[in-house]
């Protein structure tokens, strides 16, 4: 499953438009099809139990964020028109906990422009929100084995770079603990547990032309 934003242009009524596509074998895809709202950018998708989870961001001006979810992965229904408003938030990643709880790490670039911590239990339409603590751009979450919280994700303080940082589901801080090769416009990380390792794909600008880069890193224990 792959899903991407559309820009309209040409006179088009609307900014963009999510689109979806559909393979069997990572080479040949369906024909992009539409989901959720025109003007929504629909983030990441985070599958739970069956349900298809994502948070999409307006592009018109309205400058908040709303919570969908799908059977199939196809047709998007709302599920909090919106989710949070305040400090023009966008990029996000979900994440789902044995016990079901939701946790959403969220990007914002208003005032304040420090990110977010969402924390809800199902059926996902009340949602308490706990500030990070500093800006951050392109975030991405997992979950150790172990319980620990992990975040990849672009820090503002100082040089710009993507780093890995634990996140204090509690307090819902986030601590740098490792920074990747990196600087200027960069993250959107990919993160997989596998092997006793976190394997992380990203972006970068930092050695002039932007590339992907492909990191393997190994956390101290619990």
């Amino acid at each position: 499953m792959l899903t991407a934003a559309g820009a309209l242009h040409r006179g088009a009524r609307h900014n963009h438009q999510t689109y979806v596509r559909f393979s069997n074998d990572g080479t040949n895809w369906t024909a992009p099809s539409p989901i959720g709202d025109a003007d929504m950018w629909l983030w990441r998708v985070t599958w739970h139990e069956g349900t298809a989870y994502s948070v999409g961001y307006d592009t018109s001006g309205e400058l908040f964020v709303r919570l969908y979810a799908s059977n199939d992965g196809k047709a998007f229904k709302t599920v909090v028109p919106k989710l949070l408003e305040e400090g023009y938030p966008n990029e996000s990643s979900i994440i789902f906990g044995p016990d079901k709880t939701a946790l959403c790490l969220l990007r914002r670039d208003g005032n304040p422009a420090t990110g977010k911590l969402g924390v809800a239990r199902p059926p996902y339409t009340s949602w308490e929100w706990k500030d990070v603590g500093m800006k951050i751009g392109g975030p991405h979450m997992l979950r150790l084995p172990d319980g620990r919280l992990i975040a990849c994700v672009r820090l503002y303080d100082g040089a710009v770079r993507t780093s890995l940082a634990w996140i204090d589901r509690t307090t819902g801080k986030l601590t740098e603990f490792q920074k990747l090769p990196s600087g200027g416009d960069s993250s959107y990380a990919g993160l997989v547990w596998h092997d006793n390792l976190l394997w992380v794909s990203y972006y970068s600008s930092h050695e002039g032309k932007t590339s992907i880069y492909f990191a393997k890193v190994k956390l101290p224990p619990s």
